[in-house]
């Protein structure tokens, strides 16, 4: 390509056949490259060879961007894996603790449950003694008089057997008293 498009740099290969594949201009008629690669360049560096050139830097240019890309997306990456871990250790730590604070909870409600029910029962049971009791204390204040009176004839009674074990005569008071009754 150097004879055809910088011959100036171009050092002849040694001869061992005379095959070639290289269009020359002189076929074609016209001195000019095809028009899709510009004009034809006579500086060193220009036309294919600078193309070819420029197309090799390019790629080199993209592949070392490409690389670097890489990299940076392969850093991304791992530090996305070490945080995607980390995260899930602390929810699976936060898990853990929310299970042990469910189970704690779920006692308690046992817990809690069963002194309620016993609670229930101490205050039924206390409801049915105050039931009684007020019933117990509805009769003795609706019998009240009549109770007072029994227990001050009883204890008339009792002076006056204490009085006929004293020796006190009471003979003629009784008749009087069972006479005037009538």
């Amino acid at each position: 390509l150097n004879k055809f498009y910088n011959p100036k740099q171009y050092k002849e290969a040694p001869k061992e056949e005379e095959e070639s594949f290289v269009q020359i201009s002189a076929h074609s008629g016209k001195d000019e490259p095809p028009a899709a690669f510009g004009p034809k360049s006579s500086s060193s560096g220009g036309g294919v060879i600078g193309m070819i050139d420029k197309i090799r830097n390019e790629l080199k240019l993209e592949m070392n961007e490409d690389k670097l890309e890489e990299e940076d997306s392969q850093q991304d990456y791992e530090k996305l894996m070490a945080d995607s871990a980390k995260k899930r250790a602390a929810d699976v730590s936060a898990r853990t603790d929310k299970e042990a604070a469910l189970a704690d909870a779920q006692a308690d409600l046992t817990d809690t449950k069963e002194r309620r029910k016993e609670t229930k029962t101490d205050l039924a049971e206390t409801g049915r003694y105050m039931s009684n009791l007020h019933a117990t204390c509805d009769w003795i204040s609706d019998n009240y008089d009549s109770r007072k009176v029994a227990r001050a004839e009883e204890v008339e009674a009792l002076e006056k057997a204490k009085a006929v074990l004293s020796g006190a005569d009471f003979s003629l008071v009784q008749k009087t008293a069972f006479l005037g009754r009538k």
